[in-house]
């Protein structure tokens, strides 16, 4: 058996994180994840500024500022019109613009900073199969991997015992299940088509630096299809696809693209293709004994508008500080100061991100022309008035920050013992 101050379920983007920030403190933390291997394809793409602030507590901020792509504006276009834009500068002058990193890229830089803090903590190929908490700890027992040991027979079985336990494991969360711990789903009816493709070659390709960092949404009658710009020239392309979920094709995604807006896109040049179907799933509660759930563990959004992973990060900044001082002072978290409020805060963020990622999704459902026409009316006089700060506010989650966030320092130097950062935040 291994012993740890603080294992983590699930090494994407929430778990990385937190380990990150904990490890850089001196914890002793494990981070054990199913997959042997890194995700080869990108889910995610957006950081919003305040993710950007949470990166810089474990010093990554200027190193992905330097390889992502900046997202200063965005323009809302219909029937060949344009609408109106929104700039992000004046939402966060600190940090004016949401940046675009293909996930696989930012959990790549994620493994990087943790394997200079604590080299040993990652444990890749491992499947929780069960969870006791006693008095004093938590005990998870572990098999290995089909990926990692796929010979028939008995499988490897190793176990941790922790004084904390993080479920990072995703929307189908082990910790959350052997935790007992509820949720309150919603399926939605909506589907989407998403793929990654090189720049435009048809009749509109961009023409300047401005307009290549520029997302686009196309509201369409027949549904929505968006375009973010991603480093290197590619865009990533997402269209609804109605009711029914589709097969991953570049050529359908391709078609769909050309009749909703005259746009050319070459399906044989697509680097990826997914489709994918909306839920709202958010746990009843965060935190048990001695586990804590955050990320798509706690609370699984609608991806249109990308603020799953910011949220995830949001998490962890408010987290880390409570883990410390349960470390410190000992006994279960759930009676460690701060912590009701911490649930608290991030239900109430979860909630109020899920409310505005079902507006972004109900705004791009198929619609007959009357109703998309008083749509693009509503939409022009909203982008056409102060009102589009509030907006740009809205899409660059300016509201979901925990107090204590840094400014930007965008240097991109690797800090070690960021400890009064972290303690206040």
């Amino acid at each position: 058996m291994t012993d740890c101050e603080v294992l983590i379920v699930g090494a994407g983007p929430s778990g990385l994180v937190l380990a990150c920030l904990l490890a850089q403190e001196g914890v002793d933390v494990a981070v054990v994840d199913r997959r042997s291997q890194p995700r080869g394809y990108s889910r995610a793409i957006g950081l919003h500024p305040p993710a950007l602030a949470v990166l810089e507590l474990i010093g990554l901020e200027g190193a992905v500022r330097a390889e992502g792509l900046h997202v200063r504006s965005g323009v809302a276009r219909s029937r060949g019109r344009t609408l109106g834009s929104l700039s992000f500068e004046k939402a966060w002058p600190e940090r004016p613009f949401v940046l675009t990193l293909p996930q696989n890229r930012t959990e790549a830089l994620l493994r990087g900073r943790l394997a200079q803090v604590a080299p040993e903590a990652l444990r890749l190929g491992w499947e929780i199969t069960d969870l006791t908490e006693e008095d004093d700890g938590v005990t998870a027992a572990a098999i290995a991997s089909p990926d990692r040991h796929p010979a028939p027979g008995p499988k490897p079985s190793r176990a941790w015992r922790a004084r904390v336990l993080v479920g990072a494991d995703g929307p189908r969360s082990t910790v959350r299940r052997h935790g007992g711990i509820g949720t309150r789903t919603r399926e939605m009816p909506d589907t989407y088509l998403m793929g990654d493709f090189p720049a435009l070659t048809g009749p509109s390709p961009p023409s300047d630096a401005a307009a290549s960092s520029t997302a686009v949404v196309h509201l369409e009658p027949g549904g929505v299809v968006e375009a973010f710009p991603l480093p290197g020239g590619s865009r990533r392309w997402v269209a609804h696809t109605g009711t029914r979920l589709v097969e991953p094709s570049a050529a359908l995604l391709s078609r769909i693209v050309g009749d909703r807006t005259g746009e050319h896109l070459d399906p044989a040049s697509a680097t990826m293709a997914s489709a994918f179907s909306v839920r709202r799933r958010i746990a009843e509660r965060m935190v048990r004994g001695r586990s804590v759930l955050i990320g798509d563990a706690a609370h699984e959004l609608s991806p249109i508008g990308g603020q799953g992973m910011t949220l995830g990060w949001l998490d962890t900044a408010q987290l880390a500080p409570l883990i410390l001082r349960a470390l410190t002072h000992g006994g279960p978290l759930d009676r460690s100061r701060g912590i009701e409020e911490f649930e608290q805060d991030r239900l109430r963020s979860a909630r109020r991100a899920a409310r505005q990622a079902e507006l972004n999704t109900m705004l791009g459902r198929p619609m007959g022309m009357p109703a998309a026409a008083a749509r693009e009316v509503l939409l022009r006089g909203m982008l056409g008035t102060p009102a589009r700060l509030a907006l740009a506010r809205a899409f660059t989650m300016r509201g979901s920050s925990p107090p204590g966030l840094p400014p930007s320092r965008a240097t991109g130097r690797s800090h070690h013992g960021r400890g009064d950062a972290l303690r206040s935040s």
